[in-house]
Parts: structure tokens; C-alpha cells; sequence
């Protein structure tokens, strides 16, 4: 396995780099905004030649590679920064704490186009909360409603990735099976979806920078033995399927068998780039499918976040998030802090532009 430290302005720059200098296969397994500005992110690659290498290296680790070994979380960064400012250290106007306003917080949320009565539960439960700082009162009633549930790859057996066409659930499999090669896990991807334009060739072009089986599953039965025997095998099964509309209760119906065979978890995958009711509802249907987590896709791709929170706060744990359709852009966890930050300087940054035009 080799590994490098990666020092860029942006995740869009550090995944350029990353891609440039180790290829597609790389993975991104940390990611921590750099102390001066910018983003630092670690790479990793599966060599079979270096893991030897990798897991008793030779030369000494920087003080940046330590950094990066252990990144702190938005949490901790955010603490640190209300410590700071508690010490009397400067801050950056971006860093300031912002005053609690519920008409401003609603003007937020609306600008993200989240739905009214989301809107005003999430404005209403910030207030309660009697926290004075707008990032702190957020994250309180978003806490109240979201549930963060990462996957725990090392013992997980079987994940059906379940949801609309379109969502990245091909990718999203790719990125899982990426993780679990770094976890030394054996992967095996499994395509369901063989009459859809292009699915099944573009599985077996992610499985081959992976070096990667695909086995084909056109039956509940055939996919019944292909998870019995991973379980058997103690190999994770990653099983990609056609996109759908989980709110036709007749295609519900027929993914909730697929959900119900033994050792197989239904994992709900979402766009981020959706209208936020048109998403809740998808995760709430999901759900009634078998779900019980759920990763959102295409953060790269959106100026708003309704969507995003609607998803999250609907009831479903969310595993994770994407900001690259890239398997290198990995996969993140998101919390009901980073969340209120993402809401709010999404507003900032916005506000701001609109100010220079």
C-alpha cells in the first residue's frame, strides 16, 4: 500500500493531484483543512508489492503525515476556534461567531430551499435551545433529527446500494469496495442490473482498477448464494442495482425481497442535487424498503442543501457523504455541527459572491 500526503488550495485541486500523481485507483482516506489555508488530504494505493512497505516504513513520518494520521474533526476545529476567541486570539471574519437571529436562520434555510415546515421546526428548536452562537443552535436541532451511522466495513457481509437512476450508486460501490481494500477485506461486486445502458460495463471498469471480480445476479435466488457464500468466505458482497422510484410500492416490493435475504443490509443512495421534498420523500420509501442508512452523493455538484438535510433528518442514519463521483474522493462523515456550518457558509459564501457582482 503507498501513501502520500497531498497539500492544495481546494478538494477539487487535491483530487486533480491526487489522480495525476497516482491514478484513478488512489483513494482518498484522510482530508483536514491546513492550519494556513487550503486542504491537506492523504492518498492511498493498493500495491501489492509495497504493503509490506506500508505497514513498516523505512523512513520517518512528518509531522504533517501525523497531522493527517489522526485528522481532527469539524468538532474539534470548531471548538478550537471558539477557544481561541474566548483566549482573546484573533479570528478571520469567516471564523467569527455568528449571533443567533431565527428570521435570519430562516432566511438561510429557505435560501436552500428546505421545505417550510422543516424550515421552521429546525428555526423553532434552535431557538429553545438557547445557544447565542448560529452554528452552535443549529447543529442543536439538527442533532435532534439526524443520526450518523458510518459503515463499519470490517464486519459488514452483504450491502444492496437501493435508489432513484441517476444517485451514484455504481460509484458509491466502487468508493465502498476501495475502503474495504484498504481494510484488507476480500470484495466481491455484484451486478444485478444487466439490460440497463452501460450499468454493467461500467461496474467491471471500476472493479478493473481495483482488481476486482464482478459476479451477475439476475435472481433473488442467485444473489441468495452469492451473499451465503461471501458470508462463508468472510468477504464483503457490494451488490449494484438498477435505479428505481422507491415510492412505487410495486418496485418496492420487488427490491424488498432482494433486502430480505439473509446477512444483506439495504443502504439507500441519494443525490444531494434533488428537490429537497421530492428527496425526503425517496428516503422516506427507502426506508419502508428495508433501509436503515443512507449515503447522499453529488455534493460537489450543489449550491443549495435542502436536500441534503431533508434526507438526513427524515428518519434514516446516515453512513456517509460524497463530493466526487471519483473513486479517489472517497467517502466522509458527516455530523449535525459540519452539517450547520455546511448550511450556513453555504449562505456566507453565497451572500458574498452576490456582493462582488
Amino acid at each position: 500500500m503507498k501513501l502520500r500526503t497531498f497539500l492544495a488550495r481546494d478538494m477539487r485541486e487535491a483530487l486533480a493531484n491526487v489522480r495525476s500523481e497516482m491514478g484513478d485507483d488512489a483513494v482518498i482516506v484522510a482530508s483536514e483543512k491546513a492550519k494556513g489555508g487550503g486542504i491537506m488530504v492523504r492518498a492511498a494505493i493498493d500495491e501489492p508489492d509495497a504493503i509490506e512497505r506500508a505497514l513498516t516504513p523505512d523512513e520517518p513520518v512528518t509531522e504533517l503525515e501525523k497531522a493527517i494520521e489522526a485528522p481532527a474533526s469539524l468538532e474539534d476545529n470548531f471548538r478550537g476556534d471558539l477557544m481561541k476567541r474566548l483566549r482573546g486570539a484573533p479570528q478571520s471574519r469567516k471564523q467569527s461567531i455568528s449571533p443567533f437571529s431565527r428570521a435570519e436562520l430562516l432566511t438561510v434555510l429557505r435560501g436552500h430551499r428546505l421545505p417550510d415546515s422543516l424550515a421552521h421546526d429546525f428555526a423553532k428548536t434552535a431557538e429553545n435551545s438557547g445557544l447565542k452562537d448560529m452554528t452552535l443552535a443549529l447543529a442543536s436541532a439538527l442533532d435532534r433529527r439526524m443520526r450518523t451511522q458510518p459503515l463499519d466495513i470490517p464486519k459488514t457481509a452483504a450491502l444492496l446500494l437501493v435508489g432513484p437512476n441517476g444517485a451514484g450508486k455504481t460509484a458509491i460501490a466502487a468508493k465502498i469496495a476501495a475502503h474495504a481494500r484498504l481494510s484488507h477485506r476480500h470484495v466481491l461486486l455484484v451486478a444485478t442490473d444487466v439490460e440497463g445502458a452501460g450499468a454493467l460495463a461500467r461496474l467491471e471498469a471500476f472493479a478493473g482498477h481495483l482488481r476486482l471480480k464482478v459476479e451477475i445476479a439476475e435472481t433473488a435466488e442467485a444473489l441468495t448464494k452469492i451473499a451465503a457464500q461471501c458470508r462463508e468466505d468472510n468477504a464483503l458482497a457490494i451488490i449494484d442495482t438498477a435505479g428505481f422510484d422507491p415510492r412505487n410500492p410495486k418496485a418496492r416490493t420487488a427490491f424488498s425481497a432482494l433486502a430480505m435475504i439473509d446477512g444483506v443490509e439495504a443502504l439507500g443512495v441519494v443525490s444531494a442535487c434533488g428537490d429537497a421534498e421530492e428527496t425526503a420523500e425517496i428516503a422516506s420509501a427507502l426506508q419502508l424498503l428495508g433501509a436503515q442508512r443512507l449515503i447522499v452523493t453529488q455534493l460537489d455538484m450543489a449550491r443549495r442543501f435542502g436536500a441534503l438535510a431533508a434526507a438526513v433528518c427524515g428518519g434514516l442514519g446516515l453512513a456517509h457523504i460524497a463530493r466526487s463521483p471519483f473513486v479517489a474522493g472517497g467517502l466522509e462523515t458527516l455530523t449535525p455541527l459540519s452539517l450547520a456550518r455546511t448550511l450556513l457558509e453555504g449562505a456566507a459564501r453565497d451572500a458574498d459572491q452576490g456582493s462582488t457582482q
